[in-house]
């Protein structure tokens, strides 16, 4: 821990699930600072209790961040050590904290960040989707109206685009993303890090039936990552294999092997390619 009177304010990441996950300079920041500012201190008590750390506990949420700003600053002129906390992940990303952090910062105190877990990072790690570029959008609206407009915005954006979302949600969630980007790529992170931990990949349709042969794949907290648009190459790529796949299935070519010509003269994913070829068989 700093030993000079200068007030430090740690950022600290706390586990998303797995306890194990808290690294050994966060547990020590906790077991330090003066006091800990919390999003739900009853929360953040049991997480203390379980590494057998006794600090004081301020409530820091999204009611109350603003009034809290002046009271936190003056113990940090005052020379104190404080750390700020999340219920799970990594403070500031679709959690509080980012009122507090801007105007200590404004204000000429120290702000210290202690990494560790993060919800987002942790899905886009194991997803198999691109990670050069992401945009990350946390949770949508919450009436599928605006909902539909925002997934619209970036409906031709290329980079892998993530949402965070609710169980209680989930499946508006997909039936909005078929509706308006159709079969692209969807991957779920669901329960990352604990115990029923899982990862899904398909079209939107595709999961929600999942889901409905098994409910259970709707619960938990869930990291969803829509891949990107096709590059203009690829959308070019996709007019001349559409062609080819008329042209192989007029003369009676089965769709699994016009998805396997093409692939063999374009190129692409076999799934995408046979997806196509489904569709136009389907609806020629």
């Amino acid at each position: 821990m700093n030993e000079t009177k200068e007030g430090v304010l740690y950022v600290v990441a706390t586990p998303i699930g797995n306890l194990e996950d808290l690294s050994a300079r966060a547990g020590r920041i906790l077991s330090e600072v003066d006091a800990i500012a919390a999003e739900d201190t009853r929360h953040t008590q049991r997480l203390l209790r379980h590494l057998g750390i006794e600090r004081p506990l301020i409530s820091l949420h999204e009611h109350n961040e603003a009034a809290r700003v002046d009271q936190l600053r003056k113990r940090l002129a005052d020379g104190a050590q404080l750390a700020l906390v999340s219920d799970a992940g990594t403070p500031l990303i679709s959690d509080p904290g980012f009122v507090l952090v801007r105007e200590l910062r404004r204000a000429g105190c120290r702000v210290v960040p202690i990494p560790g877990p993060c919800a987002l990072v942790a899905g886009l790690s194991a997803a198999g989707l691109p990670t050069d570029r992401f945009t990350f959008e946390g949770f949508l609206a919450a009436k599928s109206g605006a909902r539909r407009k925002q997934l619209e915005a970036g409906a031709s954006r290329e980079e892998t685009r993530v949402f965070y979302e609710s169980p209680h949600r989930i499946r508006d969630l997909l039936e909005d993303i078929a509706a308006v980007v159709g079969e692209r790529q969807v991957v779920l992170a669901r329960e990352l890090t604990k115990t029923f931990e899982t990862l899904l990949d398909g079209s939107a349709t595709e999961l929600l039936r999942i889901m409905d042969e098994d409910p259970d794949q709707a619960r938990g907290e869930f990291v969803v990552m829509l891949a990107g648009a096709p590059r203009r190459e690829e959308a070019a790529d996709d007019v001349e294999g559409t062609a080819l796949i008329q042209a192989m299935l007029a003369e009676g070519v089965a769709v699994k092997s016009a998805a396997a010509v093409v692939v063999r003269v374009l190129g692409g994913r076999r799934k995408h390619w046979y997806q196509l070829a489904l569709a136009l068989k389907s609806d020629p």
